[in-house]
């Protein structure tokens, strides 16, 4: 395992008018980057640090290597300690590392999501899961010709948390759906229309964004360095060096394969459509091999995540998530795809029409009062 030193790098580099960027390196290429405790409880406390530090003008918060900003979360612990606290017991109840993890995790998220001073998160490459949670809130989130963001968690058992019921309500009409269900990767352009990044710049362009941001005439007011890195970060962007559109174009045909009077409906309209669309083509398979819980959570997420607080959505996705490991689904699916790696999960349900609402209603019921709840002073 990584030790906390290594999990995460930091450093300052110069900027005009006596200002410092932080930098924060997630330093784990070998995994893609993958979110772990350590970067976490790394990451946490420096960002206190910096908010706090007048000399610091911003943050640039990027992943190790050439290959993925953060391609998801280091679930495999929680795994093995699920495992092992479930195994002597008929009556499951909520396993201290997971619930560890995903406090930890949302707390984070809701830190850079409410951060005074302005977060650059390059993502390049792969970003998903985890990854996501931590762009998703930033203040100027970069994209490049190689990212490919995701949220993946139907293969896994999951569902997409880290903030997903927030964001994916909010996408235009169809996608959040389309996205959750299908696991769909959406390349920076799709990035850029959807809402979910701010800017485009090649990947070559990097050093020089940094430099630009450097060189900036940095003062001592919050709200005029955001727009002061906005201008500068689209001063060294460029859009036409980024790939066509995969998403947009079939947005109309998917607004429509996503509209139904429930979730059966729209899953069967989905999956029995006839098409050459690839990307249509990936997502019916994804849907028809996830997880049949997954599709009901996101179904459920979408149904009322505009009317949720950002901290409320928090504190219902770590019951979500804990539920999630609880019940068996998450479990069997890290099983499946990352430690037997044989890729067939058996799902608690054979498929979605066989889900009912007390089977849902479990997955949404906390198993804490409000008042014990983990995250109840989140927003405080």
């Amino acid at each position: 395992m990584m030790s906390q030193e290594q999990a995460v790098k930091f450093a300052t580099i110069d900027a005009q008018n006596g200002k410092k960027i932080g930098v924060a390196t997630l330093n784990s290429e070998r995994s893609l980057n993958a979110l772990s405790l350590e970067m976490i409880k790394l990451l946490s406390p420096q960002l206190d640090a910096w908010a706090e530090d007048d000399n610091i003008a911003c943050v640039w918060l990027e992943g190790a290597g050439e290959k993925a900003f953060c391609a998801g979360g280091d679930i495999v612990q929680m795994y093995h300690a699920t495992k092992a606290q479930n195994a002597d017991t008929t009556k499951p109840k909520p396993v201290e590392e997971v619930v560890d993890f995903f406090t930890k995790e949302y707390r984070l998220d809701y830190k850079i999501r409410t951060y005074k001073k302005p977060i650059v998160v390059w993502g390049h490459g792969f970003v998903m899961g985890g990854g996501i949670g931590l762009m998703n809130g930033a203040s100027h989130r970069v994209v490049t010709e190689h990212s490919r963001l995701a949220m993946p968690e139907i293969s896994i058992g999951l569902y997409p948390d880290v903030g997903g019921t927030w964001f994916l309500s909010r996408l235009p009409e169809g996608m959040g759906l389309f996205l959750g269900l299908t696991a769909a990767q959406v390349n920076a352009t799709d990035a850029l229309w959807l809402g979910m990044a701010d800017v485009a710049i090649p990947f070559n362009a990097k050093q020089s964004a940094i430099e630009a941001l450097q060189g900036a005439d940095w003062s001592a007011d919050i709200s005029q360095n955001h727009n002061l890195v906005d201008d500068v970060l689209r001063g060294v962007g460029d859009a036409t060096a980024m790939p066509e559109a995969q998403l947009e174009p079939l947005h109309e045909v998917i607004r429509t394969l996503m509209t139904g009077e429930d979730l059966t409906a729209v899953a069967h309209q989905f999956t029995q459509y006839q098409t050459d669309e690839e990307a249509l083509v990936r997502g019916q398979k994804t849907l028809q091999r996830g997880c049949p819980m997954t599709a009901h959570i996101v179904w459920q997420q979408l149904q009322h995540g505009e009317q949720l607080s950002i901290e409320d959505v928090f504190r219902l996705e770590l019951t979500l998530s804990v539920n999630c490991a609880i019940h068996g689904d998450f479990i069997e699916g890290v099983r499946a795809l990352l430690i037997d790696k044989d890729k067939r999960p058996q799902w608690r349900h054979a498929s979605i029409d066989v889900i009912g609402e007390r089977d849902v209603d479990e997955m949404f019921t906390s198993p804490w009062s409000a008042e014990a709840h983990p995250l109840k002073d989140l927003g405080e």
